[in-house]
């Protein structure tokens, strides 16, 4: 049996991507290992949406040079969006690289990796034709036995300016929502509680041909999955996002109170610059539909600061936005230039210094109100699913709240995937504290 090491950066389908290059791998006689200096081959799976992850798996790659001169039967591969963007250039830059594979070329990553055994040689393969392969996880390579995570679409059709998915992962194409359905119900069999249904736009979810079969119609046939307790979904896009799609946040009851929106910019002469292809006013439309539909649905969102061409005066209805709208959490970041992806050519770039203070004000204003927002919490009831021991304690527990939230307890005897009410004792930045409510007798 060899061993594989794998190390993951990025967003949950680059998660998902190296749990499938796990399984696959595999069946091919490779067992998982946490220690590099262990492996037969050692694949780094990347992003490169944002810098500072690409930036990392290259700083990997250079770790491992020196693993690599003391075992040059050694096979290391790269793999993810880092690898579909530069290719065959990357064999030229890093010479103890042995194999670059696109994002549609898991599913063949075993015979990948055994031409370049056999043959001794280097190989890139990037092309986009071949078809994306899916298959459903398996308990043994999931990182929780009742949680799941399902792609059912690829690729992305928007093309905003700052973003190089398009280039990186492909058109936009949605599985057949019976293959979906049939890989939920699998899961199911396996103990998965609950499933996490991944794409880049999940709002425009559906095939040509495929009437009725949208991405409500899909929300609706997992709802009748017995066994299955929650359906979550990441990421939506705020234009795609359709009075269905909202009214299901009040009628689907497996679906948890709980969406990410991206909102990127509160300027609408920056959500135009970007492409983003919505208005500031809509979204905000968006968010009151879905607080009126679901009054106490959970919402986060991403937030992006200094792109070209913004003025302090639209950075600052960026900060009013996030103040009325009072998310529960945001992901912030500072732009950064993609290439090939359109803005990476575009003039009036914001100095570094100014990014990094902005999102550092940003963060702070954001800070403050999830802190609030969680404190408010305090004394209320909520339903946790327990995911299994706490990070914080040896002695306590973590389960999840259906609007996302982390809930750490103490607890003798429990198992994994039991369903508890707690009470919110204390609410903090990250977490809360919570203490179990017995059942009725």
């Amino acid at each position: 049996m060899k061993q594989v090491h794998i190390s993951t950066f990025g967003c949950q389908m680059n998660d998902r991507d190296s749990e499938l290059m796990a399984q696959i791998l595999a069946e091919h006689d490779y067992q998982r290992t946490d220690r590099p200096e262990e492996a037969d081959l050692i694949l780094i799976n990347t992003c490169s949406i944002r810098q500072k992850a690409e930036e990392k798996a290259y700083s990997l790659l250079g770790r491992l040079k020196s693993l690599k001169a003391t075992r040059p039967d050694l096979i290391i591969g790269l793999g993810g969006c880092v690898a579909q963007q530069e290719g065959e250039k990357l064999l030229e830059r890093i010479p103890h690289l042995d194999l670059v594979f696109g994002t549609r070329w898991i599913s063949r990553l075993p015979g990948l990796v055994k031409t370049v055994e056999n043959e001794g040689c280097r190989l890139s393969q990037t092309q986009m034709e071949p078809a994306v392969a899916y298959q459903p996880s398996s308990s043994t390579f999931r990182s929780s036995p009742i949680k799941a995570s399902v792609t059912i679409m690829q690729g992305c059709n928007n093309y905003c300016a700052y973003c190089v998915v398009p280039y990186v992962r492909g058109p936009e194409v949605s599985r057949p929502s019976r293959e979906i359905l049939q890989e939920v119900q699998t899961l199911v069999a396996q103990g998965v509680k609950e499933v996490l249904l991944l794409g880049q736009n999940v709002n425009s979810f559906g095939r040509p041909g495929e009437e009725g079969r949208g991405f409500v119609q899909l929300l609706e046939r997992l709802e009748e999955v017995k066994g299955l307790e929650r359906i979550r979904f990441t990421t939506s896009h705020p234009k795609d996002l359709s009075p269905g799609l909202t009214r299901c946040f009040g009628r689907l009851s497996k679906l948890c109170e709980h969406i990410h929106l991206p909102f990127q910019a509160g300027s609408d002469q920056v959500l135009k610059s970007m492409n983003r292809r919505y208005t500031r006013d809509l979204y905000l439309e968006r968010i009151a539909s879905l607080r009126d539909q679901c009054p106490g649905i959970a919402i986060t969102a991403d937030a992006l600061v200094g792109f070209p061409g913004e003025t302090p005066a639209d950075f600052g209805q960026t900060l009013e936005l996030i103040q009325s709208v009072r998310f529960d959490d945001l992901f912030s970041f500072k732009y950064s230039d993609r290439r090939p992806a359109r803005a990476s050519h575009f003039p009036d770039k914001i100095p570094e210094a100014e990014k990094s203070r902005r999102l550092s004000e940003l963060q702070g204003i954001q800070k403050k109100i999830t802190l609030e927002r969680n404190q408010a919490l305090e004394g209320s009831i909520q339903t946790l699913l327990m995911e299994g021991p706490s990070k914080k304690s040896d002695r306590q527990w973590m389960g999840r709240t259906r609007t996302n939230k982390i809930v750490n307890l103490l607890l003798s005897d429990i198992k994994i995937g039991t369903i508890l009410s707690v009470k919110i004792d204390k609410g903090y930045a990250h977490s809360f504290q919570g203490t179990m409510i017995p059942p009725l007798q």
